[in-house]
């Protein structure tokens, strides 16, 4: 059995644009992307650890534990061996709360890849390969998250080529979901169920080849 890490936000958590409800597993991207793999005869098991509002590097000042720093080298180690990390993060680094460029936010994912790869993992179990996985540029966000995501469509510009950067320059692997999928029309932020659908199908020849 291979173990994948899909380490991540609400896009991959499967909130329902414009509500606090959650998609059912297998309509969420790593739940279809795993129900797959597993058609496919492969013994693979996707761990979600998908934390709503989680930013690369950074605090949010009103909901504790959103900092993807916090506790990563743990949870690396809780669940190594792992086959894979799937990282897709970085909307929240724009929230109207922070000022950060794509490239600040590039930054913050390339600190998530080291911590990753220093976690204090058992003797003998492998450092995993990585997947940095872009996500979909934010468009002008609708309903409730307005004001949290106010100007976040323009300081998101440019994230996947400076996603693409880190991951080239650290050796990891890389995909632009941004290719595949859009923000909902609804909030212009979060994926809609079809996007997760799309994107599942996207991810999952990526990831057979590299498991």
């Amino acid at each position: 059995m291979q173990h994948v890490l899909v380490y991540a936000d609400s896009l991959s958590w499967g909130i329902v644009p414009g509500t606090r409800q959650r998609l059912p597993f297998g309509q969420r991207w790593p739940g279809a992307m795993e129900l797959a793999l597993l058609e496919q005869g492969r013994e693979v098991r996707v761990i979600e650890d998908c934390l709503n509002g989680r930013r690369t590097v950074w605090d949010d000042p009103f909901k504790p534990g959103r900092n993807g720093l916090q506790g990563l080298a743990q949870r690396i180690e809780i669940h190594s061996p792992l086959a894979l990390v799937v990282l897709m993060l970085g909307t929240n680094d724009f929230q109207s709360s922070h000022q950060n460029s794509a490239w600040h936010s590039s930054q913050g994912l390339a600190a998530i890849v080291a911590a990753i790869r220093q976690a204090p993992i058992e003797p003998g179990m492998p450092v995993p390969p990585i997947l940095v996985v872009a996500p979909p540029p934010i468009t002008v966000a609708h309903g409730p998250v307005t004001p949290k995501f106010e100007g976040g469509d323009l300081r998101c510009v440019g994230t996947a080529a400076a996603l693409e950067q880190v991951a080239r320059t650290m050796d990891c692997h890389f995909l632009d979901a941004g290719q595949v999928v859009t923000a909902s029309p609804v909030d212009g932020v979060h994926l809609d169920a079809d996007q997760h659908a799309r994107l599942a199908q996207a991810l999952t020849p990526v990831v057979a080849r590299l498991l």
